[in-house]
């Protein structure tokens, strides 16, 4: 599985719309509005790299509201959950 965040820059009045339209998008698995640099963050998880290049390349593209993309690939996760689930035996 392949995880890659895609920093978004959206045309002013759009974070909501571009939003709804970027979690129509097979892959898209969360999209967070931010501060900072960025107006939206798009988490994606994907089977294949060559699905990466669809969906920023392809897909994202063809929003209009879509100014400026940058995206990171994750090379690996940390997560509580994920510790939480190696270390529990089920027993409460």
């Amino acid at each position: 599985m392949i995880t890659a965040l895609v920093l978004m820059n959206v045309e002013r009045g759009q974070i909501n719309e571009t939003a709804q339209r970027l979690l129509e998008i097979p892959g898209v698995a969360e999209v967070y509005s931010v501060t900072g640099d960025y107006d939206l963050v798009a988490l994606l998880r994907l089977p294949r790299y060559e699905d990466l290049a669809e969906v920023v390349t392809g897909k994202m593209t063809a929003i209009p509201t879509i100014l400026r993309t940058h995206t990171l690939m994750a090379f690996q996760c940390y997560s509580r959950a994920d510790l939480q689930q190696a270390w529990d035996l089920g027993v409460e």
